[in-house]
């Protein structure tokens, strides 16, 4: 009997090969073979039904020929693209093509699925085969709906009201808003002042330091430094004694195996990984990775797309049996730890959380095996999942407080006492939370107050976010789903909507906060966060069965189409205006425009008055007029026409070229003083739209580049020719090697 199984990536096929063996042949689709058409909405509401057209993915009718062909001859199908929606319509558009393809015939075509690439589970699936699920299916084609028509009907508005080639995404558009509010924020923030005052006390041979927390019973509120001084006097005359000790126990659970979206934060904020490249190391740990036998690869993890955290019972049998073989009793729980998610939605609990599939596979014995990146998220999998299983981590505290007439001070000491779940675990609160308190200290003992130790504060603004807590924010307000989640960021930064600041978290552009307000005030029902919510979980009903998806889509347009005609009709091209008079007529206010360039200022009696400008906001959000750079002659001459070469400010910083541009289009190349280490080529500095970098001028053919400053001199550890520099928080200028070198050297900022 021939058997075809059909799998979504290629990458499974040499796994599922060693497994399946002979009786099956195997292929892959890469990926989705059918869609929407790129040229037209290709969505038809008729008054019986809402019609979907599919066309053929460019480049995958090949492929969907091959498979066909294999499907002709084969007695058995198994469609095993991923076990989620995405997955799920891949599935049923393979059922379709095969069906129309062998008309007549009753092909036995199966659906299967499995959370992790191993021998009992593969079996497992195929011994159990399913249909598609339908209901799957059309959750899946109700979203793709949904984002076609705001992206198809909305983004040529935006392209008349602002500029060309702007997109406008169901999901993507809300999380830009977030980022733009977070930023208005931001501007609009007043610090305010306020004071700390830290008292050093002494009894007998014990002292401690301990905070001013109330005076009068009340939390203590101390705006200004003339009132810390009043404080102070006041302090210098009273008298202090230890009110209490209070001494007790505490302890700390071991957080919840990964699900996708807190392995996206934890590989960011311990591993520096973004997103997108987490979930591509996941997916090769997931589809398998040659070992021993470079033939044969094995699954390391199970499935990367869950909103689960919970483990199966062979994954509970074996994180506890390895925690018992390795760890002493006190390690191991009495029974199993348990989690449960707090969520809006609960779509993917039917798979289990991320794990390792063999817990005995530890990270050591994989080092040998695995790249730089495959073994560091492997490594933070394995040992989440195995922490999972332990024992609470214990600490012993002391809190003391200390009272003088109505003045309060406070002081909490913390000593891990027994380490349980931390002995394999730590993320980034875990640090030492050590601080110890003198045993010999006597209650209802009289104190002194030796020093005090006033503070001036100011309040801080909201931190902009990182793709770490972007994540946090949109998984809290159940916006997207963990696995669109790199493709969303990838989206809002390729728009040119956002970039990136120097401690690598995004920071709204001009374009974003125009793009984001326009559509938050023309389309308020898809911009607002908690519609935007709420339509993930009817997403969810559909594929529960609850809610039919042709009513969610006619419910969806008909709002969305009254508000999209009005926003049509306003046919003004959006500029923001300043409250800047133009210096050139005198009587127009500068406004914000968009070109090619990026954002200028453009006065508004335009084209009566033709004055532009470049600009910049200062930290409050205020608008600044930046002096325009004219281009330098030089007295050097074009080496290509022998016109004189001239100095000029482009996007990308200063560069010089000819000044018989456009006639001739020499520029003048910035080379490195060592040769690419790939191909000894050039290595010459180059400019896209994230900055400038170092490459090979043999590019597409070499694809060496250096993506950070650099300083031409030694490794004075791997004598690689050149240094890479980064600026840390403190402003401080960090020349380092590359990470297997591990060379790293600070200098000093300047002052």
């Amino acid at each position: 009997m021939k058997k075809l199984l059909i799998v979504e990536s290629p990458a499974k096929i040499k796994t599922l090969s060693k497994i399946l063996g002979k009786d099956f042949k195997i292929m892959s689709t890469l990926g989705h073979i059918m869609d929407l058409p790129r040229k037209s909405i290709g969505v038809e509401i008729t008054k019986s039904d809402i019609k979907l057209e599919y066309v053929p993915i460019e480049d995958k009718e090949k492929i969907i020929a091959d498979i066909v062909k294999a499907a002709k001859t084969a007695d058995e199908i198994y469609l095993a693209p991923d076990p989620d929606r995405e997955g799920e319509i891949i599935a049923w558009h393979v059922e379709q093509e095969i069906k129309k393809a062998t008309k007549g015939s009753k092909k036995k075509i199966h659906r299967i699925g499995f959370n992790e690439i191993t021998k009992s589970a593969v079996e497992e699936a195929i011994n159990n085969p399913e249909k598609v699920d339908l209901h799957r299916v059309a959750a899946q084609q109700a979203r793709r709906v949904l984002d076609r028509w705001v992206g198809y009907e909305v983004s040529p508005i935006l392209w008349q009201k602002i500029k060309a080639g702007l997109s406008a995404g169901r999901v993507q558009s809300v999380a830009l808003k977030i980022i733009c509010e977070r930023e208005q924020a931001i501007r609009d923030f007043k610090p305010e002042e306020y004071w700390t005052i830290e008292g050093l006390f002494k009894q007998a041979k014990a002292s401690l330091s301990a905070m001013l927390t109330h005076i009068s019973k009340k939390k203590a509120d101390i705006k200004n430094e003339k009132a810390a001084n009043k404080i102070l006097d006041d302090l210098k005359k009273t008298e202090f004694a230890v009110e209490s000790i209070v001494d007790k126990q505490r302890s700390k659970n071991p957080l919840p195996p990964f699900m996708t979206s807190t392995l996206q934060q934890a590989a960011h904020n311990q591993l520096g990984f973004s997103v997108k490249r987490t979930m591509q190391v996941a997916q090769k740990l997931y589809e398998g990775i040659p070992l021993k036998d470079p033939d044969h690869p094995v699954a390391l993890i199970t499935y990367m797309r869950t909103d689960s955290l919970r483990l199966s019972e062979t994954a509970l049998k074996q994180a506890r049996s390895y925690i018992g073989s390795q760890f002493e009793k006190a390690y191991l729980p009495q029974k199993a730890n348990v989690f449960s998610k707090k969520s809006k939605s609960k779509t993917q609990d039917a798979h289990e959380a991320i794990r390792p599939i063999d817990v005995a596979l530890t990270p050591t014995i994989l080092r040998q095996y695995l790249g730089a990146d495959e073994i560091k998220l492997y490594e933070l999998i394995w040992k989440r999942c195995v922490a999972s299983q332990m024992t609470p981590a214990q600490y012993a505290q002391r809190q003391v407080t200390i009272q003088g007439g109505k003045y309060t001070f406070k002081t909490t000491g913390s000593t891990l006492i027994f380490d349980g779940f931390l002995k394999v675990y730590k993320d980034d609160e875990d640090k030492d939370e050590t601080t110890i308190i003198p045993k010999e200290l006597e209650e209802k003992q009289p104190i002194e107050l030796t020093k005090t130790d006033p503070k001036q504060h100011f309040t801080q603004p909201p931190p902009r976010f990182n793709e770490s807590s972007l994540v946090k924010e949109l998984e809290k307000e159940g916006i997207g789903r963990p696995s669109t989640y790199a493709s969303i960021i990838s989206t809002i930064q390729a728009r040119d909507y956002t970039e990136l600041d120097d401690r690598k978290r995004f920071v709204p552009t001009e374009l974003g906060m125009t793009v984001s307000k326009l559509l938050s005030d023309n389309l308020p029902k898809i911009m607002k966060i908690s519609f935007t919510a709420q339509m993930e979980q009817e997403l969810d009903k559909i594929e529960h069965e609850k809610l039919d998806r042709d009513k969610l889509l006619r419910t969806f347009y008909q709002e969305f189409e009254e508000d999209l005609e009005e926003f049509r009709g306003k046919r003004k091209r959006t500029a923001e205006k300043t409250d800047i008079t133009c210096p050139k007529c005198k009587e127009g206010k500068l406004l914000i425009r968009f070109g090619r360039a990026g954002s200028f200022l453009g006065c508004s009696t335009y084209p009566t008055c033709d004055f532009t400008t470049n600009f910049k906001r200062d930290e409050d959000g205020k608008i600044e007029i930046v002096e325009t750079i004219h281009p330098t002659v030089l007295k050097e001459k074009c080496p290509e026409c022998g016109e004189p070469l001239r100095r000029i400010v482009g996007k990308c910083g200063e560069f010089i070229s000819c000044s018989g541009y456009p006639k001739c289009k020499y520029v003048h190349q910035q080379y490195a003083s060592f040769k690419c280490p790939q191909d000894k080529g050039d290595v010459a500095k180059r400019c896209w739209k994230g900055g400038t970098f170092w490459g090979c001028v043999n590019y597409p053919d070499c694809k060496f580049a250096i993506f950070s400053d650099i300083e031409e001199k030694p490794c004075p550890q791997c004598k690689k020719p050149y240094l890479m520099k980064k600026t840390n928080k403190e402003g401080n200028t960090i020349l380092h090697c590359t990470k297997e070198c591990g060379y790293s050297h600070p200098q000093k900022a300047k002052k």
